[in-house]
């Protein structure tokens, strides 16, 4: 099956289940503090889980674009080495919004995967959480016992918290979780070792291709679990591994989701590409790092089209640096392994949209500013590689001891943006050592100093009563009477402040490029609160204080700075 079967065979299964077919969300998170990007399928549903939006639909399927190279799930070092770990991927996944639960869910992956999919039975084996003391949570007996009218007993393994505990981030809904791996072993290599023996311990062909999630607690912020107001199901599969899978593959490189990138990489560069399997254990052979440039920029040139798509340009800041990280660690494989001195990524735009367009046609309505973007992002870089290097070079020339002081490599990282592997490669080119320890001591106090700055604490919300919504009157109304309805207090830079929600509001909240307002809160014994300015965050309008009433279940009138809303 090709990828784009492959996907729709998903999409209408679980459509023929009544599962309502919904298009991805952008791969950018735009109004979640918590995340940078999309990195599972169920971020866009957060609110649903949690009960503060009413589900629009009680089962949904989708494929979603999602991002892990930050944060709790981050699989940037892995890429390109490995098989099977990718930047950006489609994660496709079903959901049960307070509908069905682990039987229904448990029964479809398997009808899916071996009647449509007709995967042999005897290859998968699925793990199952074992409980955990920290959280005071037992082994999960329920998904034990119905996967047991499928899957023969010692195909099924117990899986620790890290495994078999699936949570977003820190905090937010989380819950036990059943994996599905998969043994694409041949058959010699499957009578030396079980497939069992080998799940989740990072072999290439013995993976994880489904996780079914059963979302039923929500992760606070002093670490303690709750339970969410209804049980959902919450699925995701990599439909690259999915494709590996079933296209008979030892690699999801090998598949056609990366095959056609490659294979326009082929034609710049002049060089073959030998499907090789890494051996990290010992020296690169140049074969092996001329697969690992190709494998890499054919991961990154995806991750990087669907973020500018979705609004994210690169940058020095936040999502932004994140977006021209992965795009100079291309660029910087280019240059050192596939001999382009001059830019060429950008042209792997137009391949991409061939392949992934119909499916996503974002890509195809901004192709050529796409195009344009990465075009100039490797025209830069490349004058910093240039640069970078003569400043090395010169430094070796001058060096009265072959070491490259790790104060040097961390200028050249810090202010020129040349990457570390890069010196090291450099340097042992001419003979030199890398003062690794000395770089790791500049760069941990620089990251220290970061943290420092960026640091920002939030208590969890304290709820003073329950409203069915937050109503916004800004558009009729400069004064509104009001009620604190919850509030939390806030900790950044060693500062506090106070967020507070109300029940009804006429300040506008910042959205689309237009300020926040700012005004006050009146209370009923004239106590005045001034708002210094009012954001948006999980659909809630936030107003920020220095400091809290006296009385919080006081009446307030709200009241707009007219002057900050004409300007």
């Amino acid at each position: 099956m090709k990828i784009n079967d492959i996907r729709t065979t998903f999409l209408n299964f679980f459509k023929e289940k009544g599962h309502q077919i919904v298009p991805s969300a952008p791969i950018v998170v735009k109004n979640d503090p918590t995340l940078l990007f999309t990195n599972a399928g169920m971020n866009q549903f957060k609110d649903w889980f949690l009960g503060n939006e009413k589900p629009q639909y009680k089962r949904v399927v989708d494929t979603q674009k999602c991002l892990r190279v930050s944060g709790k799930h981050n699989d940037l070092e892995e890429v390109g080495f490995d098989t099977y770990h990718h930047t950006m991927f489609e994660m496709i996944g079903n959901w049960s919004f307070g509908d069905y639960f682990k039987k229904e869910a448990i029964e479809w992956a398997w009808e899916l995967l071996t009647e449509v999919y007709k995967l042999p039975k005897d290859i998968l084996y699925v793990s199952v959480f074992e409980g955990s003391a920290e959280d005071g949570l037992g082994f999960d007996q329920e998904t034990y016992d119905l996967w047991k009218q499928f899957v023969k007993e010692d195909h099924i393994l117990k899986g620790s918290k890290k495994d078999n505990f699936w949570e977003m981030g820190d905090t937010g809904p989380c819950g036990p979780c059943t994996e599905i791996h998969i043994d694409l072993r041949s058959e010699q290599e499957k009578q030396k070792i079980k497939g069992s023996e080998l799940v989740n311990n990072d072999h290439p062909q013995v993976v994880e291709i489904w996780n079914n999630v059963f979302m039923e607690f929500n992760r606070k912020a002093d670490g303690s679990l709750e339970k969410l107001p209804e049980q959902h199901v919450d699925t995701g599969m990599g439909l690259e591994r999915l494709a590996m899978a079933l296209q008979h593959k030892t690699s999801n490189y090998d598949t056609d989701v990366f095959q056609p990138l490659i294979e326009h990489l082929k034609k710049l560069s002049n060089l073959n590409y030998s499907f090789t399997q890494p051996n990290t254990v010992k020296a690169l052979t140049e074969v092996e790092k001329i697969d690992i440039a190709m494998r890499v920029i054919a991961d990154h040139v995806r991750a990087i089209t669907f973020a500018i798509a979705d609004g994210q340009m690169p940058s020095n800041n936040k999502a932004g640096y994140v977006i021209r990280r992965i795009l100079r660690r291309a660029v910087r494989y280019g240059y050192s392994f596939l001999n382009f001195t001059t830019s060429n990524i950008y042209h792997l735009v137009d391949t991409l949209c061939i392949e992934m367009g119909a499916a996503f046609p974002e890509i195809i309505a901004q192709k050529e500013f796409i195009k344009n973007t990465i075009k100039e992002e490797e025209e830069a870089f490349l004058r910093t590689l240039s640069n970078g290097i003569v400043k090395l070079e010169q430094y070796c020339s001058d060096s009265q001891s072959k070491t490259v002081k790790g104060s040097v490599a961390f200028e050249l990282f810090d202010t020129f943006g040349f990457p570390l592997d890069l010196t090291a490669l450099i340097a042992k080119e001419k003979g030199f050592t890398l003062d690794l320890e000395g770089f790791n001591k500049a760069m941990a106090i620089q990251v220290q100093n970061s943290q420092k700055a960026a640091q920002v604490e939030k208590t969890d919300w304290i709820e003073l009563t329950t409203v069915d919504n937050i109503e916004f009157v800004g558009y009729d109304a400069f004064k509104q009477a009001c009620s604190i309805v919850k509030y939390r207090k806030i900790t950044e830079k060693n500062k506090n402040y106070f967020q507070l929600v109300l029940d009804k509001t006429p300040l506008y909240a910042e959205s689309g490029g237009q300020v926040g307002d700012n005004g006050k809160l009146i209370g009923t014994d004239n106590e005045i609160i001034e708002i210094q300015n009012t954001i948006k965050e999980n659909n809630l309008i936030i107003h920020i204080v220095k400091h809290l009433p006296q009385n919080l279940k006081q009446k307030f009138e709200a009241q707009v700075n007219i002057e900050r809303r004409n300007a």
